[in-house]
């Protein structure tokens, strides 16, 4: 497995594992006429605007096998001073196989590197257990729930998880060491 920097290039394949992400884990939670609507193209158009965006301030990573997307993570600076974990998504049949751990904890590290005393954030779908259990294995701290509106008749509830900065920093160096 190669985790490489993603490019403009990869654009097209993030938005189609990203959908395909989402209709697997979300498929419980999401009405299936948003999954199966504009959702694809609506992923498309967003990677393509934010891997033409991308700059120093954002990583993003892909996980490649054989040629094949197996999973990313694009993580960004925000104006609040935090570092968001945008999206992290790793293909259905990948999902539980240790690719998200690689790829978050990636991103931890990126963050600590180059963001040192920045909290990282990120939000997930109130009920996507797994996803739940998962950043709380690797340390996120729920810190929030709110309403999130996907689309004008679609509000779902969404938790928000932080990791601090001293844990972030102290985490990477944590994993350096492995």
């Amino acid at each position: 497995m190669r985790i490489d920097a993603g490019t403009p290039a990869d654009a097209d394949r993030i938005a189609a594992l990203h959908t395909a992400s989402w209709r697997s884990a979300y498929a419980p939670l999401l009405p299936a006429a948003y999954l199966n609507g504009s959702l694809a193209q609506d992923q498309r158009e967003q990677w393509r605007a934010r891997t033409a965006a991308l700059s120093a301030d954002q990583l993003l990573l892909t996980a490649q096998e054989d040629g094949e997307l197996c999973g990313f993570v694009h993580l960004r600076t925000t104006a609040d001073g935090r570092v968001h974990v945008d999206n992290l998504h790793v293909r259905p049949d990948r999902v539980g196989t240790g690719l998200g751990r690689r790829l978050l904890r990636a991103g931890l590290t990126w963050a600590a590197g180059t963001c040192p005393g920045r909290d990282v954030v990120l939000e997930v779908l109130r009920g996507n257990d797994r996803a739940i259990v998962f950043y709380e294995r690797e340390g996120g701290l729920r810190t929030a729930e709110r309403p999130l509106r996907l689309a004008p008749d679609l509000v779902v509830g969404e938790v928000e998880y932080i990791w601090p900065a001293a844990l972030v920093g102290r985490l990477a160096k944590e994993w350096s060491q492995v």
